[in-house]
């Protein structure tokens, strides 16, 4: 018996959000990057501090487009 994509997705997306976010990376860093510049280690572990500080509700999450608009507004 072979799964589809729909069921990988469908199990995936029933993980809790830490397990999802490693799935994403390890799959995100499976596709040929070979173009893109690796991220070093620093920004490796930055990157996953502010995930952890997401996750864990530490910071408030902004709208883009209310953040972008605000800080157009402040240079003109």
């Amino acid at each position: 018996m072979s799964i589809t994509v729909e069921e990988i997705v469908s199990e995936a997306l029933a993980l809790p959000p830490q397990i999802r976010a490693l799935v994403a990376e390890k799959l995100n860093e499976s596709l040929d990057n070979s173009n893109v510049a690796e991220i070093s280690p620093a920004w490796r572990e930055e990157i996953r501090k502010r995930c952890r500080e997401v996750d864990s509700g530490m910071v408030e999450l902004k709208d883009a487009e209310d953040v972008f608009a605000r800080a157009y507004s402040a240079l003109v």
